[in-house]
């Protein structure tokens, strides 16, 4: 008979004291400064112009859901069909990270006292640009993206899954399942209009959305905005929010890990247009009656 596991009582206690949430986040332009596309093209000689002629054109028919352009591409275009794998690998070697990734995905592990955060990336990129970039960084069982079946000759052959649009909203859901953890213990950070249908799913479910951009479709949606260069800007929102951290607590915790924010300006943008109308009657000056 196998024996049984011994587990160390008093870790046992501190883990079940724990909260435990799951941070999802966006990929491109969300922990990363450009999109994998974009890369991609320049590394089979495609200029960047052409590129986003090619996904502009796609996102005005509704041809494929929103993020889900390059994956099209990749199994359609002429120019982006000579593809290998080993070219998404190199591709991810060449996409410009956000700084300090890594102390992010430590502390929200270990350092919040009173939460655990298990954090998972999903992205409609593909899953081998998106692993290749965060190697060594963010295990591979945490990352989700676009996946690919290839043939014999290394060439793409068909599409296996799309994490672009309402597969986002699988993808999170198939973790709150696998890790049972319920929906308001769910944090979605993105930055772009693909992340539109899983930030209203999170927020229905009464889990937590960031925005990382100003993007005028999102930021509206989301619970918080946040705009930096730095991935460690992300926990701002989770330990004020989510962890009920004051600001001198965030401030001396970034110091005590080597770091200073600078700069932190909290601002409220109103996006109003304003237009004359000819079919509301002008308003009469109180106190006048109109003639006929």
């Amino acid at each position: 008979m196998p024996q049984k596991e011994k587990r160390d009582p008093e870790m046992a206690e501190f883990q079940a004291q724990k909260k435990r949430f799951i941070l999802a986040s966006d990929f491109d332009q969300t922990l990363s400064f450009n999109d994998s596309g974009f890369v991609l093209g320049e590394l089979l000689g495609i200029p960047s112009s052409e590129y986003e002629r090619k996904i502009t054109g796609m996102a005005k028919l509704n041809l494929v859901q929103q993020g889900g352009e390059l994956a099209y591409l990749l199994l359609h275009d002429p120019e982006f069909k000579k593809v290998r794998r080993e070219h998404l690998y190199e591709a991810g070697k060449r996409v410009r990270l956000k700084p300090n990734i890594d102390a992010l995905y430590g502390f929200l592990s270990n350092e919040v006292e009173g939460f655990h955060f298990d954090f998972y990336v999903i992205s409609a990129g593909p899953v081998e640009i998106i692993r290749s970039a965060l190697e060594g960084i963010i295990p591979p069982d945490h990352i989700y993206g676009t996946e690919f079946e290839f043939n014999a000759k290394g060439e793409i052959e068909r599409i296996l899954h799309v994490t672009a649009g309402y597969g986002k909203v699988a993808a999170v859901d198939n973790l709150l399942e696998e890790l049972k953890v319920g929906p308001d213990r769910l944090v979605y950070v993105g930055d772009g209009s693909s992340d539109i249908h899983v930030m209203l799913h999170v927020n229905r479910r009464d889990g937590y959305t960031i925005a990382v951009s100003e993007n005028k479709y999102l930021a509206p949606i989301a619970k918080r905005s946040i705009i930096s260069d730095n991935a460690l800007a992300i926990l701002i929102p989770i330990l004020e929010d989510v962890a009920g951290w004051d600001s001198m607590a965030i401030r001396s915790v970034f110091e005590a890990k080597g770091f200073l924010i600078q700069q932190w300006d909290k601002v409220q943008t109103d996006l109003l247009t304003i237009i004359p109308s000819s079919n509301i009657p002008a308003m009469e000056p109180e106190g006048v009656v109109a003639s006929e």
